[in-house]
């Protein structure tokens, strides 16, 4: 495919179309703050198949998206990362109905011989509370291994569309195996935290401290961000496996994953992928690893089961968000600790990242990642578009 700045294409089986179309917009509630009590509770019956709550903001027609931010002046930033489809780059903004690339083409061609000046394989993407987007980046293309440099965080400045500042984590907090994922700002304090997935270990928690830049892990390799035991979903009617071939398939084994930040800092949830619990520590603690007031592992609160989840998002009013991947749902922990859904709907076909914005709508990338050749006996079993969805909480995020 030909480099352009609207993503046009995918995969050489789909014929070339216009990556992304913007459709029609809506628009509703409120509530209050409280520390996460480990109140494990079954969720009530989700709601019907399809509601009129979700809504479609925009179709991809070519490579897979699998994460989405919202600017407090409503832009919607997405990425694209590098799994196999093609890819003519893997940050955009999503403008008059085209993905286009952000900041730039060229800091978007995968360069490994210049891997810090280069986005290679974007995971995920977050606009901070002073209006920064940043992009998490494994460093990684198709699995290949990660060289220096690769996974990072890189700022850009939402105002000027320049690139502020690129954090590369060392070898010893993200080695060439690793995996970041997904990440939260706590500016007031001055730290980010970002969950490592990676599937062959160490899975764990990963504090940056923004002053310096100074990184560290903690949390590795514990039953908290570890994936569940011989843990098979069942995703789409079909047990969801490693099966790239006619072999029998084994249990898909991704550790921690989804995070949130509390609204007043001093909480950070997280869960694994292969897994239905969802975690919380303070974060006090994830800091004193690193400055050695607490060398032992930091204590986590099990708050229960919720369903599988990809993403997790947080309100301002301190209720946690996630994908129900088996049931084609979003749910919501609320403040009496109880799982409730908020949305269930056939077209959520594996909700992956979760984005609250300003207008108060809860923005979910649902990619039928599941749907993936690796899972399915080498067919890829997607069928695009594609989709950005939204659903109307009103409240907004708990961005500090």
């Amino acid at each position: 495919m030909r480099n352009s700045d609207a993503q046009t294409g995918g995969s050489p089986a789909i014929p070339s179309r216009r990556a992304v179309v913007a459709l029609p917009a809506a628009m509703g509630l409120s509530l209050a703050i409280g520390s996460p009590r480990a109140v494990a509770v079954p969720r009530g019956p989700a709601a019907a198949r399809r509601g009129p709550a979700l809504q479609p903001v925009a179709a991809f027609y070519g490579a897979m998206p699998t994460g989405v931010t919202i600017s407090r002046s409503g832009r919607i930033f997405v990425n694209f990362p590098h799994w196999g489809d093609e890819v003519p780059f893997s940050v955009a903004e999503i403008i008059e109905g085209k993905a286009v690339a952000y900041p730039n083409r060229q800091i978007n061609e995968a360069d490994p011989a210049d891997p810090a000046r280069h986005f290679l394989g974007v995971q995920s993407v977050v606009v901070d509370a002073a209006e920064r987007l940043w992009v998490v980046d494994t460093g990684r293309i198709v699995w290949a291994d990660a060289p220096y440099g690769g996974p990072k965080l890189v700022a850009i400045d939402l105002a000027t569309n320049k690139v502020v500042r690129t954090i590369v984590l060392p070898r010893d907090v993200a080695g060439p195996h690793s995996f970041v994922n997904d990440v939260r700002f706590d500016l007031s304090r001055g730290y980010a935290y970002l969950t490592d997935a990676t599937p062959d270990r160490p899975t764990g928690l990963i504090v940056v401290r923004l002053a310096d830049g100074a990184s560290w892990r903690c949390l590795d390799d514990t039953p908290f961000t570890l994936p569940a035991p011989d843990f098979v979903p069942v995703i789409d009617g079909r047990p969801f496996l490693n099966k790239p071939g006619a072999a029998p398939g084994t249990p898909v084994g991704i550790g921690a994953d989804g995070i949130a930040l509390s609204p007043d800092g001093t909480w950070l949830y997280f869960c694994p992928l292969s897994s239905r619990k969802l975690y919380a520590v303070r974060t006090s603690d994830l800091i004193a690893c690193r400055e050695g007031r607490n060398r032992s592992e930091p204590p986590v609160r099990d708050l229960g089961t919720k369903g599988m989840s990809d993403g997790l998002e947080m309100d301002r009013a301190g209720r946690v968000y996630g994908g129900d991947i088996e049931h084609n749902a979003i749910v919501r922990r609320d403040l009496d600790g109880v799982f409730r859904t908020v949305v269930q709907d056939d077209r959520l076909i594996w909700p992956d990242t979760l984005s609250i914005g300003y207008d108060q709508n809860l923005y979910v990338i649902a990619n039928q990642l599941n749907r993936q050749a690796a899972y399915n006996s080498g067919h890829d079993l997607r069928r695009k578009p594609y989709f950005l969805f939204r659903v109307h909480i009103g409240i907004g995020p708990a961005r500090r």
